[in-house]
């Protein structure tokens, strides 16, 4: 009996219990924020029975980000608290699958956003170029469609590898209520490396791609209007979409590092590391959203006013 209370138990317990909370407020807080960015959009469809591109992008940003981290906290809480339960097949499959589902159209959609930037902003006189940028309203949903067809393939290869990598643990041992599989970490583990690289590598190369040709336009612009002392709004409208996408590429840059100390230190107990890449990958949805809210006007007027609702109701309590 006295084993059953040990210190070691006791510190296991705590950690898991301290990570537990930190995720799910991190998650809820995501969760909240993406669904107000849903919420407004579709309210404003409902009043003018129409979406411009940006509100197309933006929803279907803030879809994909919530139901990620829904999954994502569902996956966690039964992964600390009900390990045993993915002895039951094929349920970690279907997570390996609609998490890396989730997750694809995330990181593809926002990279579809910084393009969309690019070429509505940047002035080339490439005729292709030009081209995009007269067909880029009807360009989006073609976009966004391929990200979600693209995200579909990469969590059925997900769940394939996952489904090969259990029945290749044919010698399951349980100890003290966990399943421990005899899986051959250079069998299936850089599968799920190159499947996460490069998911990660095309958002990434797009989001790079847009940077570099907006800094271009931009530099290309103002030494153009150097001879003229006229109020130049393209270049506010040039630093705007700078802004966006560099706070993507940083944050993007931050999560992807996280991604991969996740499957270094995967096959390793409870350590700071870990707990740390945790707190990165959930804060990354709610922490890009947040900004996204406060680059557009409409999103951050009508945060602004419900907080300020909020604020109202809890003082007249």
């Amino acid at each position: 009996m006295e084993a059953c209370y040990s210190p070691g138990k006791l510190n296991v317990t705590t950690y898991k219990a301290f990570v537990m909370a930190t995720v799910t407020l991190q998650t809820f807080a995501g969760m909240w924020i993406n669904a107000f960015i849903v919420s407004v959009l579709c309210i404003a469809w409902v009043r003018k029975k129409s979406f411009n591109s940006v509100e197309k992008i933006l929803l279907c940003l803030g879809c994909s980000r919530f139901w990620y981290m829904c999954t994502l906290w569902v996956y966690f809480f039964l992964n600390t608290f009900y390990h045993g339960c993915f002895l039951i097949q094929p349920l970690p499959q279907l997570f390996a699958a609609i998490e890396n589902f989730f997750s694809c159209a995330n990181s593809w959609v926002s990279a579809c956003l910084s393009v969309f930037y690019c070429i509505k902003v940047a002035n080339f006189r490439h005729i292709f170029f030009i081209y995009l940028k007269a067909k880029i309203d009807r360009i989006v949903p073609w976009l966004l469609w391929g990200s979600v067809l693209l995200s579909f393939v990469i969590g059925i290869l997900m769940y394939e590898i996952s489904d090969e990598a259990l029945c290749d643990n044919v010698n399951c041992t349980i100890q003290n209520s966990f399943w421990k599989p005899n899986i051959r970490i250079d069998q299936h583990f850089f599968p799920v490396c190159f499947m996460i690289g490069f998911e990660f590598a095309i958002a990434f190369m797009a989001v790079i791609s847009s940077a570099l040709l907006l800094l271009f336009s931009l530099w290309r612009h103002k030494h153009k209007m150097q001879t003229t002392s006229a109020k130049d709004l393209s270049v506010d409208a040039h630093v705007k979409a700078m802004k966006s996408i560099l706070y993507f590429l940083i944050i993007y840059s931050i999560n992807f590092l996280c991604v991969l100390l996740t499957l270094i230190y995967s096959y390793k107990v409870e350590n700071a590391e870990m707990f740390f890449c945790f707190i990165v990958q959930y804060a990354f949805p709610a922490v890009h959203s947040l900004i996204l809210i406060f680059s557009n006007p409409k999103l951050e007027k009508t945060l602004l006013r419900t907080l300020s609702w909020v604020k109202c109701k809890i003082c007249m309590r």
